[in-house]
């Protein structure tokens, strides 16, 4: 996937003001933003579900604006809330949808890969939320997708719930599919994405890898010790210099090296 200079503008207001972006295929990446920032603008140009104004667009080698329907059979999309096929029963549902594919994959392995096995014949109106997610990624990966769209996918998750997709997100990468993913929970971009990038008033101010946004990995490390005057607090590049220094004159307790989260370098990107 390759954007270039992407711009669009609702009545005077500036959407997206020229982002830029590069997702190599089997790739995890991460769209990060407050709400507002041009996440669901830039996605939607993307899925060709909503024409640009300007800059350059090419998703799996082809511009939306101009894809036919062989294209569009070629991603999954999974929105953040569906409520269709609520009276079908999930093994229903997905016979259904693969039958709009020339060549989509066993209904049963995928309802097995989604977690969904001993739900196939409860009907989609009686699953849990988390259950119900599960099943949109089995009609989003019924085709063979090459590229999944994922629209904040946990919302509303209790935590079990979250980390159970996670392990299904993690499942799908390592069978080669791309996916882009929108979230607001800064865990689910480190625990899944290879990249992500955080969009602030229509503009990406920052990409790299978790690890790596906007400096962090390099940013100063907290040194916090106890001695026989309290609490310390040392903040340093060099914290395993710090640290062998201090311990020439004892047993240090209470030890920690803390460096920025990822929130703490998101929350300075968004300011």
């Amino acid at each position: 996937m390759r954007v270039r200079g992407l711009t669009k503008a609702y009545k005077g207001h500036q959407a997206v003001a020229g982002v830029d972006l590069d997702v190599a295929r089997g790739e995890v990446f991460a769209v990060l933003g407050p709400n507002g920032a041009g996440k669901t603008t830039t996605v939607e140009i993307l899925e060709a579900h909503r024409n640009r104004d300007g800059g350059e667009v090419s998703v799996l080698g082809v511009d939306p604006a101009k894809a036919d329907r062989a294209w569009r059979a070629r991603l999954g999309i999974v929105l953040q809330s569906a409520n269709d096929a609520a009276n079908l029963t999930v093994n229903e549902a997905v016979r259904h949808y693969a039958k709009y594919y020339a060549d989509p994959r066993d209904p049963d392995e995928v309802i097995e890969l989604v977690g969904l096995a001993d739900k196939a014949k409860s009907r989609a109106g009686t699953l849990s939320g988390g259950q119900r997610r599960r099943l949109d990624v089995a009609l989003g990966i019924i085709g063979r997708p090459e590229l999944v769209f994922l629209d904040e996918p946990t919302t509303g998750f209790d935590p079990e719930a979250r980390r159970q997709f996670w392990g299904l997100i993690k499942n799908l990468a390592a069978e080669g599919t791309t996916i882009l993913l929108t979230t607001h929970y800064l865990d689910e971009a480190e625990a899944l994405a290879d990249r992500v990038a955080v969009l602030a008033g229509g503009r990406i101010v920052a990409e790299g890898t978790p690890q790596n946004l906007g400096g962090r990995a390099h940013a100063e490390a907290t040194v916090r010790w106890s001695d026989d005057r309290g609490r310390r607090e040392i903040r340093t590049h060099e914290p395993t210099k710090v640290i062998a220094e201090l311990a020439r004159h004892g047993e240090l307790a209470e030890l920690t090296v803390t460096r920025p989260s990822l929130e703490d370098v998101y929350l300075e990107l968004i300011a």
